[in-house]
């Protein structure tokens, strides 16, 4: 149990999906007073794309992408800043030090309101990575089949509580009434508890799901969250993650946004078609073990939607999060100005 425990503790370090699911904040500050770290003036040097993302699914779709800027093989040339936590990144947006960053889908419309709508977003990188997984019995194969049940859980009062609050309203079905939650401060508490008990349901995100699936053996996944709310046939999607990009930057170099794009497209495109590979590229930015990656990549919901599409899909879960707690998303919500559409 000790090694187990150590494991589970040392991967907890490595996700940034516990920082994504959570309610985005940031320092206050007034991004005007800060000045952009200058780009090179010299016009014969290329503009280097500044971008940030979080350890977890957040950055696994970018990791083809890194690889082959390290090598000069994109078209644009790009950095790159990781970290474990969105209040990490945030500051380094709004003051000019990033131009495109990974982020909670909910930070970046906290983060247009406090800038005065200098931050837009230009796709969605990461669909749902939440799943309810029962361990001992095969009990429940829909949302309906919680009713009367006990979860184990973390993330109460952040998004990961607003998305199941909604999706099980959805079918019928009212949190803490016809659902219990018993909830725990981390994943490591639920898989620790679940390991003691002979039957358990419980809502993990990936990529803990598969490293609980590793350490329990009757371990399984009974309903993907995501394809929960793709059946509501609503337009809007479950979102983890978005990409944001300073208003100002996409002003100035819309031609490197647009590449950065299809630069992305392209990157999250070869992490699903080729997760072996993919694993490799993971481990070796530091997000995760490639054995963990290859096989939680394809229940990351790894993405690039960007145009009308990614409008729709982020703008409808943006209202169910503020139709449950305003604060989730600034206070209110985003403009229309917000998402920036360069296609249909």
């Amino acid at each position: 149990m000790k090694q187990f425990i150590a494991v589970i503790l040392a991967l907890i370090l490595s996700l940034g999906m516990l920082s994504a699911c959570g309610e985005a904040t940031v320092p206050e500050e007034n991004p005007s007073d800060t000045a952009s770290e200058p780009q090179s003036e010299n016009p014969s040097e290329p503009i280097t794309v500044r971008l940030g993302g979080l350890k977890g699914p957040t950055t696994m779709g970018m990791v083809k992408l890194l690889d082959d800027a390290e090598q000069g093989l994109t078209q644009n040339t790009y950095s790159f800043t990781m970290a474990a936590s969105a209040d990490e990144l945030s500051p380094k947006l709004l003051k000019g030090e990033l131009d495109i960053l990974a982020a909670p889908a909910n930070l970046g419309a906290v983060l247009t309101s406090k800038s005065g709508g200098g931050i837009q977003a230009i796709g969605v990188s990461t669909l749902g990575v939440l799943y309810i997984v029962e361990k001992g019995e095969e009990s429940v194969r829909s949302l309906s089949d919680l009713k009367g049940k006990t979860l184990l859980a973390t993330g109460k009062g952040t998004t990961p509580e607003y998305a199941l609050t909604y999706l099980l309203a959805q079918n019928g079905l009212e949190l803490g009434t016809d659902v219990q939650i018993e909830w725990k401060s981390e994943p490591t508490e639920v898989v620790s508890q679940m390991a003691t008990m002979e039957s358990a349901v419980a809502m993990l995100p990936q990529p803990f799901v598969t490293v609980a699936s590793n350490q329990l053996e009757d371990l399984r996944i009974a309903v993907d969250l995501t394809e929960a709310w793709n059946q509501l046939n609503n337009s809007s999607r479950l979102v983890t993650a978005s990409l944001l990009v300073r208003k100002e930057f996409a002003e100035q170099h819309p031609d490197l946004v647009q590449t950065f794009l299809e630069e992305y497209a392209a990157s999250t495109d070869y992490v699903n078609s080729q997760p072996g590979e993919a694993a490799s590229l993971v481990e070796k930015f530091g997000i995760v073990k490639a054995a963990i990656a290859q096989k939680a990549i394809p229940y990351c919901n790894l993405v690039c939607i960007t145009g009308s599409e990614m409008k729709a899909a982020l703008q409808g879960y943006l209202e169910v999060l503020y139709s449950l707690n305003p604060a989730s998303v600034g206070g209110a919500l985003p403009g229309e100005d917000y998402y920036l559409i360069y296609e249909d």
